[in-house]
């Protein structure tokens, strides 16, 4: 491990790359230090690590409730992703650009960008009325509360003008580093928060148990979810055997594997979005009794209705992107076939038999991975940031992004080495040749 690690830093192109990975998420977290204009530098806001506005900071990278050009981060672009990712499966006219290949997925990040914009607009109102104006007297320079169109204005502007540099340091990271450039802002944005929350439990008399603790849940948590992110379903593909004159064409078997965690963290991040609404309704209506339950993280309520949302949205996500009749159909055009199942109607049913008990299982562990660590950490003197660290969401970002940077590194270090070994073997057959010449 240790000698690849070197290697990597030995090959010159590779180097670069972490450089500028690196060097860009620099500039990304520059960003927080730079305030909007007309907000008070002074201000901290202690309180907006809680509710939606701590869960969306911790999905989106960003830190919602400060005063910072950067406080949307990735969250925008993130939301026009997951938008398109869903059209491109539901609308017959993008399916067909999609399918045109690096045209067709050059026209579709092109309209993303585009679509940032008004996403970005209307979260950075969401957050200007439901942060700013809440705490418009902490918050807001004293010289700028008597203007308030100005100070929606100069806000809304900061917000959206900030979320579109995150977004053009996202695609730099992804075109000139290393790794997909959004999944990197988002785990950063999540590791930056631990050293901040590390102090806070600092004076806690119970420190080192709640350390202790807290390095266990991290420990059993980061296992078990690298196991079920390489877990899957291998499904036997067979292709057909062709025999001309004396040659035999096909023949192989290959497989067709289905992930066990295939939606990923999204189901988590759908429930999460859409769970937190009700309790800030029934905070506005002045339902106090409501709001608790949909508060108590630990309540039977909250976990049946938490873990409800979850299944669902693991079955609808699962469903949209991988469509077995799609793939029976491109099976059977390519003549190929899974043994012991008849093409066409019989494989789709059979892949959607096992998409359904996959799915089935991937659904509970992640159910499992956002409900589990609410009742460990209880009562532990956490912070919300460390809470939201150890539970679902955050870990699975951070180690699926880390596996897949992990992934990307060594496959170019195996191209690398494919590389030196092919020219190493030119070169000595060059020379044998050389050297039969010269007797």
């Amino acid at each position: 491990m240790e000698n690849s690690f070197l290697k990597l830093f030995r090959v010159p192109e590779t180097r670069e790359k972490i450089f500028r990975t690196l060097s860009l998420l620099v500039c990304y977290r520059i960003g927080f230090q730079v305030p909007l204009p007309g907000m008070s530098i002074e201000f901290i806001q202690t309180t907006s690590d809680t509710g939606i506005f701590g869960l969306l900071s911790a999905l989106s990278g960003g830190a919602i409730g400060k005063t910072t050009i950067f406080a949307l981060g990735i969250m925008p672009y993130i939301s026009a992703s997951i938008i398109f990712s869903m059209l491109t499966k539901v609308s017959p006219t993008l399916e067909a650009v999609a399918k045109e290949g690096a045209a067709g997925q050059k026209k579709i990040n092109q309209w993303t960008r585009l679509c940032v914009v008004p996403i970005a607009l209307v979260q950075a109102i969401f957050i200007y009325t439901g942060v700013f104006l809440t705490y418009a007297d902490q918050m807001v320079d004293p010289s700028m509360q008597d203007h308030s169109t100005r100070l929606a204005f100069v806000v809304i502007a900061g917000l959206m003008g900030g979320a579109l540099l995150v977004m053009w340091i996202s695609e730099l990271i992804t075109e000139y580093g290393v790794g997909n450039g959004a999944s990197l802002i988002i785990m950063a944005g999540i590791i930056v928060n631990l050293p901040s929350s590390f102090a806070t439990i600092s004076n806690n008399p119970d420190f080192w148990q709640t350390l202790m603790t807290m390095l266990g849940i991290w420990i059993v948590t980061i296992f078990v979810v690298v196991f079920m992110h390489k877990g899957a379903r291998r499904v036997p593909i067979q292709y057909a055997r062709l025999t001309r004159g004396r040659r035999v064409y096909g023949g192989q078997r290959h497989y067709l594997p289905l992930k066990v965690n295939m939606a990923g963290v999204m189901p988590i991040i759908f429930a999460s979005v859409l769970f937190v609404i009700p309790g800030i309704l029934f905070q506005w209506l002045g339902w106090g009794r409501m709001e608790r339950i949909f508060q108590d993280q630990t309540g039977f309520i909250y976990v049946t209705l938490y873990a409800s949302l979850i299944f669902s949205f693991s079955f609808f996500w699962n469903r949209l992107m991988f469509q077995p009749e799609e793939i029976a159909n491109n099976l059977r055009e390519s003549g190929s076939f899974i043994p012991g199942i008849r093409p066409g109607v019989k494989t789709a049913e059979y892949l959607a038999a096992v998409l359904t008990r996959v799915t089935l299982a991937g659904a509970a562990f992640l159910a499992a991975v956002a409900v589990l660590p609410n009742f460990v950490t209880e009562g532990q003197g956490m912070t919300t940031q460390m809470r939201y660290f150890l539970g679902g969401t955050s870990v699975l970002i951070v180690v699926g992004v880390a596996l897949e940077l992990v992934d990307q590194l060594n496959s170019q270090l195996v191209m690398r080495q494919y590389e030196g070994g092919g020219e190493a073997k030119q070169k000595g057959r060059s020379t044998s040749w050389t050297s039969k010449e010269g007797d």
